[in-house]
């Protein structure tokens, strides 16, 4: 009686909403060193479409995100859904998130900070996150 969305509906909003994230956690270490360029902007819409978001609903989602990570200031609200993706998906996010952050050649502390904290949060194998992120090191230098 009270089902006013069907499980169709349900479902895109809950995949537009893990977008969202995604491209939320994605603008936020952009950010965290108060340089988000247009090389990072380009790897956030790579990441998504790579992700299967469609073409016509990526820059939605950016300008969504946009708003969302500049009125949050903790990175919970950006890993609730993402906890639960897959496997290949957390490595896709993980590989995205260190190209932005050596997209300028170097990594401070707080994006390795921010890189450590993402590990735990998304119940994933510092080993692996470790191997990541030299063979992204590598590849930009």
């Amino acid at each position: 009686m009270f089902d006013f969305l069907n499980k169709k509906d349900l479902q895109k909003k809950d995949k537009d909403e893990t977008f969202v994230e995604i491209a939320c956690l994605l603008i936020h270490a952009s950010k965290i060193d108060e340089n988000y360029t247009n090389n990072e902007k380009e790897i956030i819409k790579k990441t998504l479409i790579n992700l299967k978001c469609l073409d016509n609903e990526v820059e939605n989602i950016i300008e969504k995100a946009l708003e969302i990570e500049g009125n949050s200031n903790q990175i919970l609200d950006f890993t609730r859904k993402l906890k639960d993706v897959e496997e290949d998906k957390k490595v896709s996010i993980i590989e995205a998130l260190w190209k932005i952050i050596y997209s300028d050649k170097k990594s401070d502390m707080y994006e390795d900070n921010l890189m450590r904290r993402l590990t735990g949060l998304l119940y994933l194998d510092p080993k692996v996150v470790g191997d990541i992120k030299e063979r992204i090191k590598k590849e930009q230098m």
